[in-house]
């Protein structure tokens, strides 16, 4: 599959938390860091998720705002 998004992370479902209707997919990136993902219910179950699953984030964002 291709996708114009160029921030591509591979990773390691490592917690799924689910809620009424969306879901915290927690993401092990490596080097001790993760990401977290809410979304859908019908997403995880239509994408198969579970803890341990190998995935992609793609991030896609107009801007990245720092603070110090």
């Amino acid at each position: 599959m291709k996708i114009s998004a160029r921030n591509q992370l591979k990773g390691t479902i490592a917690d799924i938390s689910e809620g009424q209707v969306n879901v915290k997919v927690t993401v092990d990136i490596g080097g001790g860091n993760k990401i977290t993902s809410i979304i859908s219910l019908d997403a995880v179950k239509d994408l198969e998720l579970k803890v341990g699953s190998e995935v992609t984030a793609v991030i896609k964002a107009s801007s990245v705002l720092l603070m110090t």
